[in-house]
């Protein structure tokens, strides 16, 4: 029996057997003593919820993984060709499947870690259960940023698209505005399941126009920034001879195309079936994976040193328009994604153990909407602070998005599915430590990637800044190339 201290009406809870905890991600069904009254549902993040607030529980598995393939495929699809021709065909392949294989993995241990504790919402959570107050704070910052910093570069991105279909038709500072502005109205909305339909729409842009420019560039006579006129032959290397810092640059590039583990949790936290997670999963790594690959591989054969990036621009000023119109949704719902995300973070953390978390409130839309103004607003000063696409992409996925799609990810296997089990590590069976022992050079592969990235992003920041008269911070030059 409970008793509602509200309403002072008692009510029978009964917990059936296919929705426990383990089974269906931490739901409870609710049945009141009048069969009549309201069914609910008590959930271990979102707390109880009925028909009269926002099901946070609705998503479905095919929409999960689209949204997944969106979080990853919008902006890091756009620098995979460049990556290609800075490290060489033949080793770009072997570190796009290696990364894949890293962070499908990371991804895996998200889904093992939620069914193990249902309460999880955001790495900020996990960080909680290892290790307290500290923890939470340590990897929810580290999570909060990541998103907040690839929603700017999504803004970035939406500029250079506007910049490109207008011919820099305006101050390129009035395009992020723009794009700021029609972020904040779009991550306005409160469910994932309601967002979910512009997944939909966002990856059909993207796809599109990155067929069109593999279309384009196969067809034409020569990349927009080939010599104009006489012989010329793209330089296709099989293997690159790159500096230290550019090669370590292209391993961050790729790392941040497969980041998308940290928004996960979030995902898994709003799906009808739990169960069904490894299934969005593979879907979404599959098509991700093969998509970098045939895309990357196409147009880096096609263009081959005169390759641009963002890639769209690499067909030619009619061409770029087109790809660019094609790609604008999909570049918006990119920042959408990354703007909605880390803002239900910070709502959750102001509204948990709150009556205002679930229901449909004046607190609960003003609360709502100030996060969401707040994120919008740090990713526009990022987009601005930083204007060059490659080189923002590059430090968010080396110092961001390293630790909280890998790193993090292989802790968490080791202090909670290895060491918190029944068994002691002796008693493992011979998988179990080969597996173990797979997570731990992950792990320290990560760990370099995450350190050198980070010193190679700076190096190549500061060169670029102090080389380029169109991408000094807060300019109104067009960034469109």
């Amino acid at each position: 029996m409970s008793q509602d201290p509200e309403t002072n009406k008692t009510f029978d809870i009964n917990v059936d057997d296919n929705s426990s905890t383990n089974k269906n991600g931490g739901l409870s069904r609710v049945v009141t003593a009048l069969e009549t009254e309201q069914v609910q549902v008590v959930d271990g993040v979102w707390g109880t919820l009925d028909e009269s607030a926002p099901n946070y529980r609705s998503l479905g598995w095919i929409r999960a993984s689209v949204l997944m393939i969106k979080v990853q495929i919008g902006l890091g699809i756009l620098a995979i060709p460049a990556v290609l021709d800075t490290l060489g065909l033949i080793p770009a392949i072997f570190v796009i499947f290696g990364v894949a294989v890293a962070t499908t993995w990371a991804d895996y241990v998200v889904g093992k870690f939620k069914k193990n504790h249902p309460e999880v919402y955001t790495l900020a959570d996990v960080g909680y259960i290892m290790w307290g107050p500290v923890g939470r704070e340590v990897f929810g910052a580290v999570y909060w940023i990541q998103l907040t910093a690839v929603a700017g570069a999504g803004l970035l991105s939406v500029s250079v698209a506007l910049n490109a279909m207008s011919g820099h038709g305006a101050c390129t500072i009035i395009f992020v505005v723009v794009a700021a502005i029609i972020n904040i109205l779009i991550s306005s909305i409160q469910t994932l399941d309601r967002i979910s339909w512009i997944g939909w729409i966002g990856l059909g842009g993207i796809m599109s126009s990155v067929i069109t420019l593999a279309i384009a560039v196969s067809v034409q006579d020569r990349p927009s920034a080939a010599p104009v006129t006489g012989d010329w032959s793209p330089d296709i290397i099989l293997v690159g001879k790159p500096t230290f810092a550019a090669a370590i640059g292209a391993l961050s590039n790729i790392i941040f195309s497969f980041a998308g583990a940290p928004n996960f949790f979030n995902i898994v936290a709003e799906m009808k079936r739990p169960q069904d997670y490894n299934k969005a999963i593979i879907s979404c790594q599959t098509f991700v994976t093969a998509t970098y690959l045939i895309i990357g591989c196409v147009v880096y054969h096609y263009c081959g040193q005169y390759i641009a990036s963002p890639a769209l621009g690499s067909a030619g000023v009619l061409m770029k328009k087109v790809c660019y119109g094609l790609a604008f949704p999909g570049l918006v719902v990119g920042c959408v994604l990354n703007t909605h995300l880390p803002a239900k973070y910070i709502f959750v953390r102001l509204m948990r153990n709150s009556k205002h978390l679930s229901a449909n409130t004046i607190q609960h839309r003003v609360v709502w909407i100030s996060c969401v103004v707040l994120n919008c607003t740090i990713s526009f000063v990022i987009a601005e602070g930083i204007p060059i696409f490659n080189d923002l992409i590059g430090l968010i996925g080396a110092l961001f998005a390293t630790p909280n799609a890998i790193i993090f990810e292989c802790v968490m296997y080791i202090w909670d599915i290895y060491y918190s089990a029944d068994k002691y590590p002796s008693q493992r069976t011979w998988k179990q430590r080969s597996i173990l022992a797979f997570n731990i050079v992950v792990l320290f592969l990560s760990m370099f990637a995450m350190v050198a990235g980070t010193y190679a992003a700076a190096v190549i920041i500061r060169d670029d800044v102090a080389s380029s008269a169109t991408t000094k911070p807060f300019s109104c030059g067009d960034n469109s190339g």
